[in-house]
């Protein structure tokens, strides 16, 4: 997929390096929505290196009418149990004056067919519970919710502290 149009006025694409500072904009966008505009660290280097250079996560941006409207940033994961790759939504995000236009499912509906193109068992992504707007739109795109999960998380100095028990560092 270079890029592909809908209806005339939604174009999705890859993300390209000179999109970097519009990917750092989409995420602080997608923090502020979610209150979490504190925890940014993300650097235009940092995802430079890991996204266009070391390949960790891909982007699809979203445009309406050519205008930059919202984005997808995802990676792969694997399932053991299927014994196939995944694929991981970290962030789906579309700027509030343009939502409501078919951008989001749009960019969903393109993952679920890059999903089944590349062989993948799975389509996953969390959302945060308070977030009934996403939560309706998730379901109402086929999306069930895993309430026998619960999702952890190590980061900062935990993270070191607990690498450094390893005795590699």
């Amino acid at each position: 997929m270079d890029y592909f149009t809908i209806n005339g006025n939604i174009r999705l694409r890859y993300a390209e390096e000179k999109d970097t500072a519009l990917i750092l904009e989409f995420i602080r966008g997608l923090a502020e929505y979610e209150h979490l505009l504190d925890q940014v660290e993300a650097t235009p280097e940092d995802l430079k290196k890991y996204i266009f250079h070391e390949h960790k996560a891909e982007v699809i941006i979203g445009e309406y009418k050519g205008i930059p409207a919202g984005f997808a940033l995802f990676f792969h994961n694997f399932s053991t149990f299927l014994g196939r790759p995944g694929i991981y939504i970290e962030d789906l995000f579309v700027k509030p004056e343009l939502r409501g236009k078919g951008l989001g499912k749009a960019l969903f509906t393109c993952l679920a067919a890059l999903a089944v193109e590349r062989n993948c068992g799975r389509l996953e992504w969390s959302c945060l519970n308070w977030n009934e707007p996403s939560i309706a739109f998730y379901k109402a795109q086929g999306g069930q919710p895993l309430t026998e999960w619960t999702t952890f998380r190590v980061t900062g100095d935990k993270l070191t502290d607990m690498a450094g028990r390893s005795g590699k560092l």
